[in-house]
């Protein structure tokens, strides 16, 4: 600092090197018993008060008190969550953030060389469970099957084992690998995807089944279907996949609006096998098991296992079960036409009306037009047509390839949805 800065120009005050007080004597560092002790001797500090706190240490008494408050902040902070999940999580069993905000499983849990069927039931039957539906008109209900999706208390199976329980108000129970019975109630379901989503609070403690991807699949690979074959629960059967990509209808017999592009497999599935899961032997789910073939024509009924059965492929039950978690209800893509789904001779699907204010005729459908692609992929009939139609979401944009009077053209249209 500039002497010039003081008043007076006076010489500034400058700290002492040491405190006031005595001179200090200087020893000679050769007579300081190492580590040197310092040049200056300094006048002892007094002797601090019995009970006074060294200065800038926290009172002994302090840690106590902060280790019991923060025991008590993390309680609350738990119950605070706790009630944060349950406002997200009301008594129907809808979650606000879908099936990313519930706890799911998708690491397989058995390696990628597994060939042991024993080692995937080991796996995958304390996750199964068995689906009883009573309803007014049929003693002891229906009977199905289902798997665990998270450990939050939700249950998958299909629509039409719990359709008849849901139209009658009847109650429904789910059944463990132990016997032990719980109740449970319908979140949401989906005719069109014969799909639903059961929330089973008691049954939080079981292990959910590992969600795997049918698109994976080849025809060949070996699969294990899971369920309750004519009520006979913890049922393991295997097989192979027979096919991939069929369009098929689910459900009951009479509901011709269930169609699924399913995964097609020879492991033997019955009635009760419906809503159980198709799992691969790395121990994953891949499908749902919905129905099965039969000589007498057609799929569901009461015949048994002639090794034509079919499964929901699992990336539809991801979207479906995202959707019922989120809001109770599903939704699948229409486009504002109706197709013959009557026999054909294979070379498309022949539309047979089309609404108005919808997409088909925004986009410049015409009855008599003949859809022969849906984005690139071959459509044989009115099913195909459908099922390739329900793979995509309601807002997407497809492209269709259509045959009208000889000539062929391509037309895409936005998808609109409908609740079902």
């Amino acid at each position: 600092m500039n002497h010039d800065d003081l008043p007076g120009g006076t010489e500034p005050t400058r700290p002492l090197p040491y405190p006031p007080g005595p001179a200090p004597t200087w020893v000679p560092p050769t007579a300081q018993a190492p580590p040197y002790a310092p040049a200056w001797h300094l006048p002892a500090p007094a002797p601090q008060a019995r009970h006074a706190t060294p200065r800038g240490r926290v009172p002994g008494w302090l840690w106590p008190v902060v280790c019991l408050l923060a025991l008590v902040v993390g309680v609350v902070g738990g119950l605070v969550g706790g009630a944060a999940y349950e406002r997200l999580q009301d008594d129907e069993g809808t979650v606000a953030g879908g099936l990313a905000a519930v706890d799911t499983v998708s690491e397989p849990p058995l390696p990628l060389d597994n060939g042991s069927i024993a080692a995937v039931a080991q796996k995958l039957l304390p996750s199964t469970v068995q689906v009883v539906a009573e309803y007014e008109g049929k003693e002891g209900g229906a009977t199905g099957s289902g798997f665990v999706l998270d450990r939050q208390g939700h249950v998958v199976t299909n629509n039409h084992v719990v359709a008849d329980a849901a139209g009658d108000d009847g109650p429904i129970e789910v059944v463990d690998r132990d016997g032990d019975r719980y109740d449970a109630t319908i979140v949401g379901r989906s005719p069109v995807y014969d799909l639903a989503v059961l929330y089973v609070p008691e049954v939080r403690g079981l292990t959910p089944a590992a969600l795997g991807a049918s698109h994976g699949l080849v025809v060949g690979e070996g699969v294990v279907a899971i369920g309750s074959p004519l009520g006979l629960s913890s049922t393991v059967t295997a097989g192979i996949v027979s096919a991939l990509h069929r369009p098929v209808t689910t459900g009951d017999s009479g509901d011709d609006s269930s169609y699924i592009n399913a995964v097609q497999t020879d492991a033997a599935i019955n009635p009760g096998n419906s809503g159980g899961p198709l799992v691969n032997l790395r121990g994953q789910v891949v499908g749902v098991n919905s129905a099965i073939a039969t000589t007498g024509g057609v799929i569901g009924g009461e015949a048994g296992n002639i090794g034509v059965g079919f499964a929901i492929p699992i990336e539809q039950v991801k979207v479906t079960a995202d959707q019922i978690l989120r809001t109770g209800e599903a939704r699948y893509p229409v486009i504002g036409a109706q197709v013959r789904t009557g026999e054909t001779d294979g070379s498309g699907a022949e539309i047979d009306s089309v609404m108005a204010d919808t997409p088909a005729e925004a986009g410049g459908l015409r009855k008599g037009d003949v859809i022969t692609a849906v984005d690139g992929s071959r459509v044989t009939d009115g099913i195909a047509l459908i099922v390739a139609i329900r793979t995509h979401q309601p807002g997407e944009r497809v492209e269709f390839t259509v045959l009208r009077d000889g000539e062929e053209q391509t037309i895409e249209l936005t998808l609109d949805g409908e609740v079902g």
